[in-house]
């Protein structure tokens, strides 16, 4: 990717920053319905599995094993399994906290949608627990205008771990 300015005008590009903080404060107040409506019905969401290879391979990131791999109606069984008392690997619910910084946008071919690279780090607490887990990640959404705000089109995610630092990944990035 060359270091050149995009050609997105300043009032989507923050407009676009604006609604990924506002999507990630959604997931870290536990308003998960909130946050799975800012998700088109057509979207998908995937975090591929990251593999530690020689140098010089091709790939870090296997093109086929994914963590998550989910549609809309996927992620609302995942919501609607955390609103029972049956999520175990939620209980007690975590706390979390989206740094979602480094935020770029680009135009893509269609005129609605918008790709938005952006870093993000999630801390995440439980319990009593003393230590923490966190999980750096790199993010490209795909967002598509919707009137005065956007929906994610597509959520691709890639942990920079290797190995889940945490006893389980019930969080979403």
């Amino acid at each position: 990717m060359a270091l050149n300015v995009t050609g997105v005008d300043r009032e989507t590009r923050e407009s676009i920053r604006e609604f990924l903080y506002l999507e990630s404060l959604a997931l870290d107040e536990r308003r998960f319905r909130d946050w799975l409506e800012a998700f088109a019905d057509d979207a998908h969401y995937e975090i591929p599995v990251r593999v530690t290879r020689e140098k010089l391979s091709e790939w870090e990131l296997s093109p086929t094993s994914r963590i998550f791999d989910d549609t809309k109606e996927t992620l609302d069984v995942r919501v609607k399994r955390l609103e029972t008392d049956f999520a175990w690997s939620e209980q007690p619910p975590s706390r979390t906290r989206h740094f979602i910084t480094n935020i770029i946008v680009q135009p893509t071919e269609k005129a609605d949608e918008y790709l938005a690279l952006s870093s993000c780090l999630v801390y995440r607490s439980r319990g009593e627990e003393i230590t923490p887990s966190l999980f750096s990640a790199q993010r490209r959404d795909l967002l598509r205008r919707d009137g005065d705000s956007w929906l994610i089109v597509h959520r691709w995610a890639a942990l920079d771990q290797a190995v889940v630092n945490a006893h389980n990944m019930s969080i979403f990035i």
